[in-house]
This record gives structure tokens, C-alpha cells and sequence, in this order.
């Protein structure tokens, strides 16, 4: 028999499915970002920033609350930025990035041609957090945005699936736990490491040309294990580890995305790669 301890781990997925579902439908929801920063639809990209920069959240994210810093760490360097909302199941308010995630890269690739056509630019940069950052690969390689997009920066995204610590691995444990969540909850079924979803995302390469991909991982992530499935490989590709930039930077899956000037200021790098300045744990005051 299994112990208590790892026979009740599996639940946390469950529960984290249950969660959503129950949500109630009152919820407040997001309020819009304020136009005078970020998903300000009168901007136009500057020379020094001649793309826009598309955000996009992860699991149980949104538009606004994923990105209360950074939207405005990008904003305040002079870029145009903008966020969206997707994989909305229905009658769950607030909490995103739940439904099928091939699905929500169609949304994600008629937001882009939205920003496009605002903008004037011929090509965006995308930075995404967990989900966010792997979502849209399957936009660049599936649904043509490879052609509209130059760079993508992950923020510990789950470019591979994940175990979950493992613990995905003992949901066969548990009979009809696997067919539940593929049915409430699909975009979470699609990130388990070895999905049907991972598997076709993956096949024939991580990569598309054109593109330049850029993942920053961090040891401490508890979400996207091991943490090493982050990472791409191909062409054109920069992997680099949080504690390789700042030895004691000690964020998680979570503060990677939404609290840490250190990766941050990696990520504005990877826009900008011609005027980028040297990331180290100094840059959490930049």
C-alpha cells in the first residue's frame, strides 16, 4: 500500500481543478489595465522599441493580476505593451489559462494580429509566465506566428510538461482521476509531462526558424519540474538559470513571473539583445 502521504499528494491537482470549478460566479472580475500604462491602444512603438510586447499569463492567471510589475517595468522603459485574457472556461471568473491549450493559442494569435494592426509593426516580441511562455509555441509552429513574431521570452515555462514533483506520475493510482481532469480542466491535462498535447508540441523540434527564444528558469521551481524541462533546444535559443545571473536569488515558480527585477531585467535583454546590460543580483534595483 502506498503511504498516506503520497497517496494524498495527487489530490492538490484535484483540488486545484475543484477550485476553479467552484469559483463563484460573482467573483469580481480583473479590471482592465489603466490605458495610461500598459494595453494603451493609441501607443506607437518608438525607434528604440520598435515592437510591441504582448503578455501573456499563466495557469489560474490573468491579464492584469499576472502582470502588475512588469507590465510597468516595460512600460517605463518605452515599450508598448499589452496583455490578454484566454483559456476562459465557462461560468469561472478571473481564473484563466484552464481550457484546451490549443484553443487558447487561437486566441492568442488573433490578439496579436489586434496589436498589429493598432501598432503599425510588422512583428511582435511575447513574453509569457508557466503556461504563457509555452502556450505560444504552438501558435509559432501551428496557427502561422512564426511569420509575426521575433522573439519569446519564457518566465519558467513548461516548454516540456511537468511532473508536478512527481506527482503526475502516480494519477494511474488513481482511477478516472486522469479523464476528470482532461474534462474540467483540459489546459491542465495538457501541461502533464508525456500529454497528448506535449507530445505533438514537441515532435520534430522545439523551434521554428525566424524566432529567438529565450527561457529563464529557476532551481526553485516547484511547479515545472524537474526545472531542466524548461530549457529548448535548437537554434537560436538562450537558456539561462536565475542562479547562474543571481546566486541567491531564491524565487519560485511564482515570484519569478511576478516579483523578480532580476528576471525581469534578463527578459528586457532578450527584447532588446543589441543595448543589453549585464543581469546581476545589483539589477533588482535597476
Amino acid at each position: 500500500m502506498l503511504p498516506w502521504r503520497r497517496l494524498l499528494r495527487p489530490l492538490a491537482v484535484l483540488t486545484l481543478t475543484a477550485a476553479a470549478l467552484v469559483a463563484p460566479t460573482g467573483a469580481a472580475q480583473a479590471a482592465p489595465a489603466p490605458s495610461s500604462g500598459w494595453n494603451n491602444w493609441s501607443c506607437k512603438p518608438s525607434a528604440a522599441h520598435p515592437r510591441p510586447v504582448v503578455l501573456v499569463h499563466g495557469t489560474f492567471g490573468n491579464s492584469v493580476d499576472n502582470w502588475l510589475g512588469f507590465a510597468p517595468y516595460l512600460v517605463h522603459r518605452g515599450y508598448c505593451v499589452y496583455s490578454l485574457d484566454y483559456g476562459q472556461l465557462p461560468g469561472v471568473p478571473l481564473f484563466n489559462g484552464l481550457g484546451p491549450i490549443d484553443k487558447s493559442a487561437g486566441q492568442l494569435a488573433t490578439f496579436v494580429d489586434k496589436v498589429l494592426a493598432s501598432t503599425g509593426a510588422a512583428k511582435t516580441d511575447i513574453v509569457g509566465h508557466s503556461q504563457g511562455g509555452m502556450m505560444p509555441r504552438y501558435y509559432l509552429k501551428f496557427l502561422g506566428g512564426g511569420a509575426k513574431v521575433n522573439a519569446l521570452v519564457g518566465l519558467a515555462p513548461d516548454h516540456h510538461g511537468t511532473t508536478l514533483d512527481g506527482l503526475t506520475q502516480l494519477l494511474p493510482y488513481f482511477p478516472g482521476a486522469e479523464d476528470l481532469i482532461s474534462a474540467t480542466t483540459p489546459g491542465l491535462a495538457d501541461q502533464i509531462a508525456g500529454s497528448a498535447f506535449q507530445n505533438k508540441l514537441n515532435a520534430g523540434g522545439d523551434t521554428v526558424p525566424g524566432v529567438a527564444y529565450t527561457v529563464i528558469a529557476t532551481r526553485y521551481d516547484e511547479v515545472v519540474t524537474p526545472y531542466r524541462s524548461q530549457f529548448l533546444d535548437g537554434a537560436n535559443v538562450r537558456n539561462v538559470l536565475l542562479q547562474d545571473l543571481c546566486a541567491v536569488d531564491l524565487s519560485e515558480h511564482v515570484a519569478i513571473g511576478l516579483t523578480d527585477r532580476i528576471a525581469w531585467h534578463e527578459a528586457a535583454n532578450a527584447l532588446d539583445p543589441a543595448h543589453a546590460e549585464r543581469t546581476t543580483c545589483a539589477s533588482v534595483f535597476d
